[in-house]
């Protein structure tokens, strides 16, 4: 699919012209050191995010200086499944030092979105994100990065103990990365050591995962599919917002992420085994054969996530990491 681009604004001022009354907040879910204004532009209540590499870990943790957010705006990347993807993005323009951020507006989606907490969303949510998960790769599948977003092998990087270290010596402005690394010294001390090995060779050099990956089927991937980012629209449709990791990725990236940033709150009923099937399930409706791909894809990008979120899953209870540590054993036998 030959993507569209979009307009940009040469600044803010273009960007807010004739906005009504702005004024500063905070979402109480905000993890980053990102600023927000609420506006109302045309009669609609709006927000706008500032971001920028010198107040965001996902930007500095990827060497962005030429905001991926923007990029993806810019290049109609975020347009890419509008039939179940609401991503309620207006527009965009530079911002901040050298330009190297941009203030995002966007329609005022907070009613829409899955409400913060631990408690386990709604059957029809948790289905709804996996179907349109398939959707939207589906229309993307076989699709190659060629406008540069983020680089094929970086979305494994992001809590490498080499990225977090970096946090640290800035003084961990953002609480997850000291979370990230306290969490790789509980890791260390949990998992069987030919793993930790593993895991830490990757974190050194990740190129043998992303070039197994990379042998595997590509798709445009959002990179943050969970219920953080997650709602849904009047219409039906997926609500999907922060698109900071989006590019080119396995499908079992985003299914990965998925079941480790979400498994307390899948519906009853539904398991990570499940929810595994029922994507294989709707690739398929849409279109994809699976066949070819699947176990080794699938297997690779769990591993992928202890690589990123072995440390989170270190904080957590044993049944839980024994999950995540055989899956990892199993893809790492693959590489």
């Amino acid at each position: 699919m030959a993507l569209t681009r979009r307009p940009v604004a040469a600044d803010v001022d273009e960007l807010l012209a004739g906005a009504g009354s702005r004024q500063p907040f905070r979402p109480a879910d905000a993890r980053s050191s990102a600023t927000f204004e609420r506006v109302e532009l045309d009669g609609e209540r709006c927000i706008v995010k500032y971001v920028h590499v010198d107040h965001d870990f996902a930007l500095r943790s990827a060497g962005d200086i030429g905001c991926l957010p923007l990029r993806l705006w810019a290049c109609g990347a975020m347009d890419v499944a509008p039939t179940v993807i609401d991503h309620a993005v207006l527009g965009a323009a530079p911002w901040g030092r050298n330009g190297w951020g941009a203030a995002i507006v966007m329609r005022d989606v907070g009613a829409e979105l899955v409400p913060l907490g631990d408690e386990p969303v709604g059957e029809a949510t948790h289905v709804a994100a996996i179907e349109h998960l398939a959707a939207m790769s589906a229309r993307m599948w076989g699709w190659h990065d060629d406008v540069g977003l983020l680089p094929y092998g970086q979305r494994w990087c992001t809590f490498a103990p080499v990225s977090v270290a970096t946090e640290r010596d800035l003084g961990y402005p953002e609480p997850v990365p000291r979370l990230a690394m306290e969490g790789w010294a509980r890791f260390a001390g949990r998992v069987p050591a030919a793993l930790r090995e593993t895991v830490g060779a990757l974190h050194a050099d990740v190129g043998p995962l992303a070039e197994a990956l990379g042998a595997t089927p590509s798709t445009f991937i959002h990179g943050d599919w969970k219920f953080g980012n997650l709602g849904r629209a009047g219409d039906g449709r997926t609500v999907l917002i922060d698109w900071a990791y989006g590019g080119e990725g396995p499908v079992a990236h985003e299914l990965a992420w998925y079941l480790a940033l979400n498994r307390a709150r899948l519906p009853q009923g539904h398991t990570k085994e499940s929810t595994i099937d029922d994507l294989r399930i709707a690739l398929g409706r849409h279109g994809v054969d699976t066949a070819p791909w699947w176990d080794r894809q699938l297997a690779l990008g769990l591993l992928g996530a202890v690589v990123q979120f072995g440390w989170e899953k270190a904080f957590g209870d044993e049944a839980e990491l024994d999950w995540w540590v055989e899956r990892a054993i199993d893809g790492a036998a693959m590489l």
